[in-house]
């Protein structure tokens, strides 16, 4: 079945599927840019060039991860853009529901950590030139190697659960015929030359 057949209200609304693959978006580049830079000469202006984009691309993350479960409390109230519950048995739901949460949790987890390794570095921070982050807490500068080692471990355990949530919704699209993976993409208009 071709998603442009789904009715609109079975699919999540355009903020919402924005919200959602500018977070996937920014976990592939933020995991890639991480092992990139590792591999290009220290001080070089590429190797600081893609680590400023890289933490402003995790800024950008923290911004869109405060706005999602504000957006999902928001949303499911309002009879527009509340989803009816995908179809599955109650154990696919719960296990669903467990991985979305852990998402969640390794996404908060990770942002909190990559602004304590970087004030943990004690060096200023900005989004992409706009504005400075200023230094909201006092992390010891000791403890940025172990603060480092917590980011990347989170990182691979992200990258992980995140291949495995994009296999779930695979699966459920070609094997059992679900609606998940298409409640997440834009409609298609349907153009009268078929």
């Amino acid at each position: 079945m071709s998603h442009t057949s789904l009715p609109l209200r079975q699919r999540y609304d355009a903020f919402a599927l924005t919200l959602h693959w500018i977070t996937a978006a920014s976990v592939i580049f933020l995991f890639a840019s991480a092992h990139i830079w590792e591999l290009l000469a220290r001080g070089t202006p590429l190797r600081k060039g893609l680590q400023s984009v890289h933490i402003s691309c995790g800024i950008l993350l923290a911004l869109v991860m405060i706005v999602r479960p504000l957006w999902r409390l928001y949303s499911q109230r309002q009879a527009r853009f509340a989803m009816p519950p995908s179809a599955g048995s109650r154990p696919t739901r719960i296990l669903a529901h467990a991985m979305h949460g852990a998402l969640y949790l390794l996404l908060f987890a990770q942002i909190s950590l990559g602004f304590l390794f970087r004030w943990a570095q004690q060096e200023p921070f900005s989004f992409f030139g706009l504005f400075d982050i200023p230094t909201w807490i006092a992390v010891d500068p000791a403890l940025r190697h172990q603060i480092g080692g917590w980011h990347d471990n989170v990182a691979w355990a992200l990258i992980i659960l995140a291949c495995a949530h994009a296999l779930a919704a695979l699966f459920h699209h070609y094997i059992l015929r679900g609606n998940v993976l298409r409640r997440m993409l834009p409609a298609r208009r349907s153009s009268s030359s078929q």
